[in-house]
């Protein structure tokens, strides 16, 4: 369950750094705007705000699934398989959002809650 864990951390930061990497490449941002104190905001691709509300999203997530984690930990509880659902779930779903898929993005969404809940009914 650590190494889930780690993965879900890893996920969400490089979630985190993709607008700013892709801002870069096609030069929609540039280092003086990543290092300063943006103050104002450039105007950002579709796809790069996207995946910037991606991981907005995903921050909404991994506090409810880090607890469950942590508490699977210390309880016992045989959360790894749904952890590692809700884990390639989220993945799929930054990747739904990035090119614009609606509906499964939805779809991917309620199936990542629904592990969440299953590993909070496996703690109890």
């Amino acid at each position: 369950m650590i190494e889930i864990i780690l993965w879900a951390l890893t996920v969400y930061l490089l979630q985190l750094i993709l607008p700013s990497s892709l801002g870069l490449l096609n030069k929609t941002v540039d280092a003086g705007y990543l290092l300063g104190a943006r103050d104002t905001s450039p105007e950002l691709a579709t796809h790069i705000l996207r995946i910037k509300r991606a991981a907005a999203n995903m921050g909404e997530s991994l506090p409810a699934f880090l607890a469950l984690a942590i508490l699977s930990i210390i309880g016992g509880a045989a959360n790894a398989e749904l952890a590692t659902y809700w884990l390639a779930l989220r993945v799929v779903y930054v990747l739904a959002y990035w090119v614009h898929i609606s509906a499964v993005r939805t779809l991917v969404w309620l199936a990542s809650i629904a592990c969440l809940v299953m590993m909070a009914l496996n703690l109890v």
